[in-house]
């Protein structure tokens, strides 16, 4: 990545024409993602501590576990059943010197939350951050499209399963730990054809903000990070093909972000650097206001 001109800091549209079978392989991306698997410096910014990631096998959340690892994190990696790339997350935290876990599972299943952070604690015998970022999404041109079902594996997997992992975590956790949700633009901006997604983006930060307040008292802090287009496996596997091929181009940046350009957020909200930042939404969105 090129630290000069942000618009030129990333892969640009038009893109070829591309889908995958939901929720995609970042192997068969094009052009492939950027991670930071050789542009992020870590400094010890979370040496010693103990992280879950939700949803690390690929993009954003795997862009988060490089960053951790190198800041000297030790990473469980949750991820529904992406194993091949869930396995190159792992090797990228175990190449940065620190233990990485690899648990498959549905987030959207309150015990299988419960025996993340049971695991978490067996393997690090701590837990310090929960990086909430498992999501789901599909494009609907009505509302007759979207059936119940759907509806509710929506929310199962993007707001209830943070509520479902906090509730597990907090008892482990001591001052000082912190909790990162991963909202959207959308939570602001709703895109009419992600109506399930960008509805449950919209309660992530309602949850985020009370969540806030009600841990604050136990020197707990909750924040969110709310990104704009980002190129991940989600975008070909779950939007038209005339979609994907001018993906981010509706930003004054003219692209769409990687999710290396995301992980410096987590990091700052994770880290002793953010001590009085709770309740936030930081927006990383290519210049798309988030008023």
């Amino acid at each position: 990545m090129r630290d000069d001109d942000p618009r030129e800091a990333g892969a640009q549209p038009p893109f070829q024409p591309q889908q995958q079978e939901p929720p995609g392989q970042t192997g068969e991306l094009d052009p492939r993602p950027d991670h930071g698997e050789r542009s992020y410096k870590g400094s010890g910014k979370l040496e010693g501590r103990a992280a879950l990631i939700t949803g690390a096998d690929s993009g954003i959340g795997r862009a988060v576990a490089i960053a951790f690892a190198r800041e000297g994190a030790d990473v469980l990696i949750s991820y529904l059943d992406e194993h091949e790339d869930a396995r190159e997350t792992a090797r990228w935290v175990e190449q940065a010197g620190r233990k990485a876990v690899l648990m498959a599972g549905d987030v959207g299943d309150p015990s299988h939350c419960k025996q993340l952070v049971e695991r978490a604690i067996r393997e690090f015998g701590r837990f310090d951050v929960l990086v909430n970022n498992a999501a789901y999404q599909m494009t609907f041109k009505s509302l007759d499209e979207i059936s119940e079902a759907e509806w509710d594996k929506t929310f199962r997997t993007n707001i209830h399963s943070m509520f479902y992992l906090s509730k597990a975590a907090v008892p482990q956790m001591k001052p000082g730990s912190t909790i990162v949700n991963t909202t959207s633009i959308n939570a602001k901006s709703p895109n009419p054809t992600l109506l399930p997604y960008a509805t449950t983006k919209g309660a992530i930060a309602n949850f985020t903000a009370g969540l806030a307040q009600l841990l604050a008292g136990k020197g707990i802090r909750v924040n969110c990070v709310a990104p704009g287009p980002i190129w991940t496996p989600l975008i070909p596997s779950t939007m038209p093909a005339d979609a994907v091929k001018k993906f981010g181009k509706n930003t004054p940046l003219g692209r769409p972000g990687q999710p290396a350009e995301l992980a410096p957020v987590y990091v700052l909200l994770a880290c002793g650097d953010s001590s009085y930042i709770t309740g936030a939404m930081i927006p990383v969105t290519g210049g798309r206001p988030m008023l």
